[in-house]
């Protein structure tokens, strides 16, 4: 038999192989600082999805946790089936081990949740099978939340109002870590700062369908809670992140141009003005605050040109050295063909 042809076929096996042992979820959970809620969760998810029937992997991202979460991780990876520990380095945050997470995450369907048992790991079934109804993201709803009504519940109503109102994606809860995805969604999707809140808003602009279902909330019984009102200012900087790369992703000279041309606008009007002034009524404007503002206007006039120019070069080159291109196909029709969900 010919090398190469052997080559192909053993190449094919493995391809074979490997789609056969792709488990149907996989389950994705940071950790921080969870060392006695670990082990009962981990217990929770396995008798949950092993009850369901489903081929599954949990992988459990430790966040750089100093309370011995890390080791204990560790040793309950080595010793416990569907199990996978990944352990960083420092402390990077929940959307670095959000990501982290999706990278190694091998599944059909990707699912997370927080690691502090407030979520609960029997409604993982729930969203998957409404995931099964044709959506690309299912989020859960904490419709009963059991958190402080000063310090979380109102910051929080404020924030998904805030949020729902900027992206147009209306869910109740954006802060439920609950969620299942596909994964071919999540491998779209690149995550930066402290974006895993806005996740169906980034996934609404690759052209997701998104729904959410009321979930259950258990007050916390170990440790204390990592979320505060400190991080409200960065939500708010994420959160004009987000408004711009819904707008204005492949096109930041529409933003930047319109601001420009104002700008230059208002800085020849005024300029104009003075000149009248100066030619024909013969007043002096060298000493009138209205020269030095229009001069500033037309100098941002150009630097909001440039600005938009360089953008519009860096979506480019963002665009061009991935090879991604800048639409999303859902599916592709075609007499006894039919493929869903491909990336153009």
């Amino acid at each position: 038999m010919d090398i190469s042809l052997l080559k192909q076929l053993q190449a094919s096996a493995q391809d074979l192989a490997a789609i056969e042992a792709r488990p149907e979820v996989s389950v994705v959970v940071p950790i921080y600082n969870e060392v006695e809620s670990l082990p009962h969760l981990i217990e929770a998810i396995a008798t949950t999805l092993s009850q369901a029937q489903l081929n599954y992997e949990l992988i459990c991202v430790d966040d750089g946790s100093q309370d011995g979460s890390a080791q204990l991780l560790k040793e309950l990876s080595l010793k416990t089936p569907h199990l996978r520990g990944v352990l960083l380095r420092r402390n990077y945050g929940q959307t670095a081990a959000m990501a982290a997470g999706f990278n190694y995450a091998r599944g059909n369907a990707i699912v997370t949740l927080d690691g502090d048992l407030q979520n609960d790991p029997a409604d993982i079934p729930m969203l998957l099978a409404k995931l099964e109804e044709g959506y690309d993201l299912v989020s859960g709803w904490r419709k009963n939340r059991q958190d402080a009504a000063l310090t979380r519940l109102l910051p929080s109503k404020i924030a998904n109002w805030l949020i729902a109102q900027t992206t147009g994606v209306q869910l109740h809860d954006y802060g439920c870590s609950l969620k299942a995805y596909r994964s071919e969604l999540v491998a779209d999707m690149n995550l930066y700062g402290e974006l895993h809140r806005f996740l169906p808003a980034l996934a609404f602009i690759e052209g997701a369908r998104i729904t959410e279902l009321p979930v259950r909330h258990h007050a916390r019984r170990h440790g204390q809670s990592k979320y505060g009102l400190g991080r409200t200012f960065r939500v708010v900087l994420d959160l004009l992140t987000v408004f711009f790369m819904k707008k204005f992703l492949t096109r930041p000279m529409h933003v930047f141009g319109l601001l420009g041309i104002i700008s230059t606008a208002s800085g020849i009007g005024l300029g104009l003005y003075l000149t009248v002034l100066k030619l024909g009524f013969g007043e002096s404007i060298g000493n009138r605050p209205l020269l030095i503002l229009a001069v500033v206007l037309l100098l941002t006039g150009v630097q909001l040109f440039c600005f938009g120019l360089l953008g519009e070069l860096m979506m480019r080159t963002y665009h061009e050295s991935q090879g991604r291109p800048i639409y999303r196909v859902r599916e592709v029709v075609e007499q006894g063909v039919r493929n869903s969900d491909q990336a153009g």
